[in-house]
């Protein structure tokens, strides 16, 4: 479906932003993603972002790695520069682009299997490194495209439908981010536009790390009693070459509430999410309250949204390093063949 081209017919009265841009502009080619899959909501929250802060979109760099989150960034900003890189590998490319063009803004997609598992490595050093990046993973604690085993982000007890229970402890991402430096941490659910959508928006504009852990469920391979954030695995490979499936539409699931409140959000599997939303009196300055707030509502089986920790005067990559302004592509010979004489100043500061 990626290779249809979205219909270019918009209405005459259609809402333009200070740019002169339409939202369609920020959209992309048509979602192959199951339907009623959260990504596709997180990636509508992203054209409506970038829609109202009058990106302009050939100024965005978007990477992601593998898995069904890391199909999304086709599906959004279509005009914007893009890189699909190899499994849990997006954080590094990312950062090189970074190193080479200051000047672009970098959005990152991840999931939780590319994230949590083959690419926490990576994860952790774009945290600690002080990227200059939005890091967006759309965690639903399965492994999409390999038919819905447990990713790392699946929660201890989690029982599948063919009641194998999860043994592993969980990796709690949002939390990783907060030890490791990152300056913008938050987390939010795919089905709550009205939270995730000025989160992006507060991300996309720090200047540093920016993390949001954004709970998406599957609608696919988690559709069981018993988990917590994903539905149930599917059914046992047969080995028979015409055995067909149908994987029913559903609809989206949507949450709204007040801050400070808990809400109890029913999954199609009958599943329950608790999500707990930051009061208005939370502190978001606070790094350790922060992670404190996290594991007291973990231990009462509570997810917390909202803002985490954010720092305005946080510093990124290219400070420590103190980079060049100017992108690599645009620095002439003088600058790049100083001569002989730099070439000895700067290795007998070496020695």
């Amino acid at each position: 479906m990626t290779y249809l081209a979205k219909p270019k017919l918009l209405a005459a009265d259609a809402p333009r932003n200070a740019l002169g841009y339409t939202r369609r502009d920020y959209e992309g080619a048509i979602s192959t993603l199951c339907a009623g899959c959260g990504h596709d909501s997180i990636s509508a929250a992203v054209v409506q972002a970038c829609f109202d802060l009058d990106i302009e979109p050939h100024k965005v760099a978007k990477l992601s790695g593998i898995g069904c989150s890391s199909k999304t960034p086709d599906y959004f900003l279509g005009n914007s520069h893009g890189f699909n890189s190899v499994h849990g590998r997006m954080p590094s490319v990312l950062t090189g682009a970074a190193l080479a063009n200051r000047n672009l803004l970098y959005l990152g997609v991840s999931g939780d299997g590319d994230s949590a598992s083959i690419g926490i490595g990576q994860f952790a050093h774009a945290m600690r490194r002080g990227v200059n990046m939005t890091y967006i993973v759309e965690n639903n604690g399965v492994y999409g495209l390999t038919k819905g085993q447990f990713s790392a982000t699946a929660d201890k007890g989690t029982k599948s439908k063919k009641g194998v229970i999860n043994s592993d402890n969980p990796i709690d991402l949002a939390a990783l981010a907060l030890q490791l430096g990152a300056t913008y941490v938050a987390r939010s659910f795919s089905g709550d536009k009205e939270q995730l959508v000025p989160l992006i928006k507060g991300a996309l504009r720090h200047g540093g790390p920016a993390f949001i852990d954004v709970i998406s469920p599957c609608v696919t391979f988690n559709n069981h009693a018993g988990s917590t954030k994903s539905y149930d695995y599917v059914r046992e490979h047969n080995a028979a070459v015409n055995r067909l499936d149908v994987i029913l539409p559903k609809a989206q699931i949507e949450a709204s509430y007040p801050p400070g409140s808990l809400r109890r959000v029913v999954q199609h599997d009958g599943s329950i999410l608790h999500l707990r939303k930051v009061g208005v009196d939370y502190d978001p300055s606070d790094r350790i309250g922060a992670m404190n707030h996290l594991q007291e509502r973990q231990a009462l089986g509570e997810i917390v949204t909202g803002l985490l920790y954010v720092d305005s005067s946080g510093q990124d990559m290219h400070t420590h390093l103190n980079t060049v302004e100017k992108p690599l592509n645009q620095l002439g010979d003088a600058y790049l063949c100083p001569g002989s004489k730099a070439l000895e100043a700067l290795n007998a500061m070496l020695r």
